[in-house]
């Protein structure tokens, strides 16, 4: 073997050769500036206001950069102005804010600028449909749990963005639990910034359609929002009245009426189960009232709902009349206690008469079911006439006041002539 063979190194021709950790990771570091400085340069020639234009150009850049990596950077690029470091403050490198971000809006802030923005990010993730995912499980979550680092007109901006963003179904409502964190909170940063979100959400929807998207996101408790010491309904009823959006209050309420009936049904069920007595009953409705108040016609819909629901039916059909009416006599002292209101007469005779029509096992049975109310004191007798004058729900409505012709004429009767002895 020849000195030279001997001497020779091995060859590493086509062997990638692995960096030290070190080194990439310095490389890495820099990288989103790099990216930053590429993008500025697709800016360059388009003129502010131009949306149309940096529409073409973010296109046009999204085929050569990397968007998909730098999807995180993009946004905090074009959603607040530049790059942001760990705590949510600029990195600063003496770079300038982008020539193309929400934060360019004029002031005082319109939603309807701000919907030319959020129409170039949305033209943009239609055609890189892979930037949707980043944009709402990472970027949005991590810019607005900084949003109190921002200008009461920057937060403005970005807060009308992101409710415009969700309502457009470009995010999920998901992102909006990054401001229930508690530096947030406390400084009643959070509920600002979700009035705005809701507000501008509205300007393009309806409440139903807010409703879904926030259930589909997760967000179950607006209360979470409010600092420890607000977290009480009529608080958030008279934030959102106070704000202009009454919508929102008046869901809210329905929603935790909804939260409240459900418990009364639900008790007023086992109650039953375990026989306990009418009083008893009355007391635990009225404690769980006592926590959670509703109107009288909201309990009484759902105590009716509960009494009933527990009978069993599992009789003859030609005894159920005669089971309902032994059932409504026996739970009669229950709803008496929740009555004394002519308003919550009459939405209780409502209630049974939209009942008997759907149920028609008992359909024939309402008349009956109405005396038995009157004569128990659950209802008066104006309550039962004002009913069938004009106060009746369209349901089966013909029929059952002509099944109940009788009945009112007689109360009407007792009517009169209690008036007579009282001139007398």
């Amino acid at each position: 073997m020849s000195q030279q063979a001997a001497t020779s190194k091995p060859s590493l021709q086509g062997v990638r050769i692995k960096a030290r950790k070190g080194a990439v990771k310095a490389q890495a570091k820099h990288e989103p500036t790099v990216f930053r400085d590429q993008l500025y340069k697709y800016f360059e020639t388009v003129n502010p206001g131009d949306f149309d234009a940096y529409t073409t150009k973010l296109i046009q850049a999204g085929s050569s950069l990397e968007f998909l990596k730098y999807a995180d950077v993009l946004f905090e690029i074009i959603l607040v102005g530049g790059l942001l470091q760990p705590g949510g403050s600029y990195v600063d490198d003496g770079a300038p804010t982008s020539p193309f971000t929400i934060f360019n809006a004029s002031e005082p802030v319109q939603t309807e600028e701000i919907k030319q923005y959020v129409e170039v990010l949305n033209k943009l993730i239609r055609r890189y449909k892979y930037l949707q995912k980043p944009l709402e499980e990472s970027s949005l979550p991590g810019l607005l749990q900084y949003v109190n680092r921002w200008t009461d007109a920057q937060k403005n901006k970005l807060c009308i963005a992101v409710g415009l963003l969700i309502a457009t179904g470009l995010a999920n409502a998901s992102c909006l639990a990054s401001l229930t964190k508690d530096h947030l909170v406390k400084n009643d940063v959070s509920i600002s910034a979700i009035t705005l979100i809701f507000r501008a959400y509205l300007s393009e929807q309806s409440m139903d359609h807010l409703s879904a998207t926030l259930k589909r996101g997760g967000i179950k408790d607006l209360s979470a929002f409010f600092p420890p010491n607000k977290r009480d309904n009529r608080v958030l009823e008279e934030h959102f009245k106070k704000e202009g959006l009454p919508q929102v209050a008046e869901w809210w309420t329905k929603k935790q009426y909804a939260a409240i009936k459900e418990s009364i049904i639900r008790e007023l069920a086992e109650l039953v189960e375990r026989g306990e007595s009418p009083d008893v009953m009355v007391s635990s409705i009225k404690a769980l009232l006592d926590e959670s108040p509703i109107p009288d016609t909201e309990v009484i819909g759902c105590i009716w709902q509960g009494l009933m629901s527990s009978v069993d039916w599992s009789t003859r059909a030609d005894q159920n009349e005669g089971l309902a009416l032994r059932e409504v006599t026996k739970f009669a002292p229950i709803l008496e206690a929740f009555t004394s209101g002519a308003k919550a007469q009459i939405t209780l005779i409502n209630i049974v008469q939209v009942h008997c029509y759907e149920d028609t096992r008992i359909m024939k049975a309402f008349p009956q079911i109405l005396k038995v109310l009157y004569n128990k004191d659950v209802v008066s007798d104006q309550a039962i006439i004002y009913w069938h004058q004009k106060g009746s729900r369209p349901q089966g409505r013909q029929h059952f006041l002509k099944a109940t012709e009788a009945l009112v004429k007689f109360l009407q009767e007792q009517e009169e002539e209690s008036e007579e002895e009282e001139d007398d």
